[in-house]
């Protein structure tokens, strides 16, 4: 037997190590952590998009042990070819086998490829048929042909095939002459490449189909439904079976499940895709996070708003939305002969307000936060979760400031952003800063005068970072922030952004100090991103097991007859009345009792008998640390309450 121990450079997955990811910040801490030092709190630069893996035998580990190195397509093209091979020869397998079958498109992806086709739905059984077919493909090593034809062979060749996707897919194509890539003399496909040079450069041990799926043609709900068939493909066998035990990792922290399992959320079809209903024990979570985020940030001088979700369609046409944004938004309403429209965004109401009264020099810096619903239009074929909805709160922020301001205020915000994200756990991040692109507005002293500000602001941070240069918004320069997990997995959530183009839009001014009126600075922030993308996260972060300040229910009381009931539920009460989370659940035998509440991953339990009632005590036990022993109410509420101060303390 062989465990996988996952290297701490991207993430930790051992036996011995996922139960210490289950225990590790599992209480959580409600004090403000101390500011980092340079060497505190490292960023790390992935390139690759799966974890460097470690294999030793069990139960006597290697002191030194092999390294796996999980490659990603960026890293190696020959991965690339590999995987874009792979499809070829996936949707060449499925004709021979299905001659029905209608080809669309079959790209590689971050863990493998996929191939969209028009047929019968296909079942487990289907993709074993098909992965045969595949190896005997690869067995043959058939030579991977490249080929240009005119536009006129091209559109020939598909309908003698009677191809209709490939027809339109052809009519997309812009540039001439048309690619075309042959696997030996029997299949072909539209194709610009690159692959291997014969299939017999793909290890057939390597390679494993997924899944199947349904897929829109183009991920639109109102074309045809397609067969979608994922695979993945490695260098190596070793690779591969590295990959799948961290898919099964991954798979066990998938939200969506999690969300379900644990009664945190739901997305109703009565109600329409990607529209999340926060259910009680989800709703707490929100509640503290919200709480949370609010004090940090009155503390920090922000102050805050609350706004309305619709306005009128001259609003967006003022901030440039409905030139620039508009298939991202819904469609418009009319009211007593005026067009309203959902707001995508909050920045045009924090301008209404800045622009409510007329302001000085010394106003400044204004900090303004909210927690804004946004509604954006996406595809229902792009909605994942919580991952990808269409309406989900936004933590944003702007900042007007002088000039001069720009660079503290940045170094602020990348404070505040620490903070809050070593809060829950998280302490690694890639960071990236992006620079003017070839068209912008605002001028070059100002653009020079931005971008120096936040690469000086990241330098004082003694932050790793990356520079995108162009990359930046036709509007100013940025710095986005991804946040590492558990698994190593980096998700964008914290972004910074200097803006010239709405100021000037809006035409909002202030006096300096020769009573001239001049143009303030911009700034857009937000820190955890979407509630509801960022609530996802941190449930594959923990597993569901939340620290303890952030769990929905902190302690469960459990009678071992319902003789105790009565002292149960005074001893509920008083934990509640102390703002502890606290339930008393009973009417089953103890041991299932306690197996509910490890399944629902209740941190704490309290065991109530005949001789605690007597003494007037519980016997507490933790979710990973066993009998913590019997105690006072007393003691045990000022445990938990140093708990959620001290992640170390129970």
């Amino acid at each position: 037997m062989a465990t996988f121990t996952v290297a701490t450079t991207y993430c930790t997955l051992s036996i011995s190590s996922v139960s210490f990811l289950k225990i590790r910040r599992r209480f959580g801490s409600f004090l403000s952590p101390t500011k980092s030092k340079c060497s505190s709190f490292p960023t790390t630069l992935a390139v690759a998009t799966q974890p460097p893996v470690s294999v030793h035998p069990s139960p006597s580990p290697n002191p030194n042990p092999k390294q796996v190195v999980l490659p990603s397509n960026e890293s190696s093209e020959s991965l690339l070819r590999i995987r874009h091979t792979c499809a070829h020869v996936m949707a060449m397998a499925v004709q021979k086998l299905y001659p029905d079958a209608k080809v669309t498109i079959g790209p590689w992806i971050e863990n493998g490829f996929y191939y969209d086709f028009d047929m019968e739905p296909l079942t487990d059984k289907d993709l074993k048929r098909i992965k045969k077919e595949m190896d005997r493909i690869v067995g043959r090593n058939l030579p991977l042909i490249r080929e240009e034809v005119s536009r006129d062979e091209a559109h020939k060749r598909i309908m003698a095939l009677n191809e209709p996707y490939k027809l339109e897919i052809l009519e997309s194509i812009k540039e001439d002459p048309i690619t075309i890539y042959h696997i030996g003399d029997e299949w072909w496909d539209l194709c610009a490449g690159p692959h291997v040079a014969s299939t017999g450069n793909i290890n057939k041990k390597a390679v494993e189909l997924e899944s199947i799926a349904g897929a829109y043609w183009r991920g639109d709900e109102r074309k045809p439904m397609l067969q979608r068939i994922y695979g993945t493909a490695w260098e190596t066998e070793e690779q591969l079976k590295v990959y799948l035990h961290f898919k099964e990792e991954a798979k066990r922290r998938d939200h969506r499940r999690l969300g379900q399992d644990l009664d945190l959320f739901s997305i109703q079809d009565d109600a329409g895709g990607g529209l999340v209903f926060w259910h009680p024990k989800g709703a707490i979570v929100r509640h503290i996070i919200e709480d949370f985020w609010k004090k940090i940030h009155m503390e920090c001088g922000y102050d805050l708003l609350y706004t309305p979700h619709v306005a009128k369609a001259d609003l967006w046409k003022i901030s440039g939305h409905l030139d620039f944004y508009k298939e991202n938004m819904y469609d418009q309403m009319s009211i007593e002969d005026e067009l309203y429209q959902l707001r995508p965004m909050n920045c045009p109401y924090h301008i209404l307000v800045y622009k409510r009264k007329l302001h000085s020099y010394r106003d400044f810096p204004i900090r303004v936060a909210e927690l804004g619903t946004v509604y954006r239009y996406e595809l229902s074929g792009s909605l994942h979760g919580l991952f990808r909805v269409r309406g989900f709160t936004q933590d944003d922020a702007h900042i007007f400031c002088l000039d001069e301001q720009i660079k503290d205020e940045i170094r602020g915000i990348l404070n505040l952003t620490e903070e809050i994200l070593l809060q829950f756990g998280f302490d690694k991040y890639e960071v990236n800063l992006s620079t003017r692109p070839e068209k912008a507005v605002g001028d070059d002293d100002i653009w020079e005068k931005a971008t120096s500000a936040l690469k000086d602001a990241l330098d004082d941070k003694c932050w790793t970072y990356q520079i995108d240069d162009g990359g930046g918004a036709f509007y100013g320069p940025k710095i986005d922030i991804k946040i590492e997990d558990a698994l190593g997995r980096k998700w964008q959530c914290s972004t910074i952004q200097v803006d010239f183009n709405l100021p000037q839009r809006f035409d909002i001014t202030y006096v300096d100090s020769n009573a001239e009126k001049k143009r303030p600075i911009m700034i857009h922030r937000a820190v955890l991103g979407s509630l509801e993308r960022f609530f996802g996260v941190l449930i594959e972060h923990y597993a569901g097991d939340f620290p303890l300040w952030l769990s929905p229910i902190q302690a469960r009381v459990l009678p071992v007859t319902d003789a105790q009931l009565e002292y149960c539920n005074d001893v509920t009460n008083k934990l509640k009345i102390c703002g502890i989370r606290a339930e008393v659940c009973h009417g089953e035998r103890l041991p299932k009792l306690i197996r509910n509440a490890e399944k629902q991953k209740i941190p704490l339990m309290a065991v109530v008998g005949s001789k605690e009632v007597e003494t007037e005590t519980v016997t507490v036990r933790s979710r990973f640390g066993g009998e913590l022993g019997t105690m006072s109410v007393d003691d045990f509420i000022n445990r938990i309450k140093l708990a959620t101060e001290n992640p170390t303390s129970l």
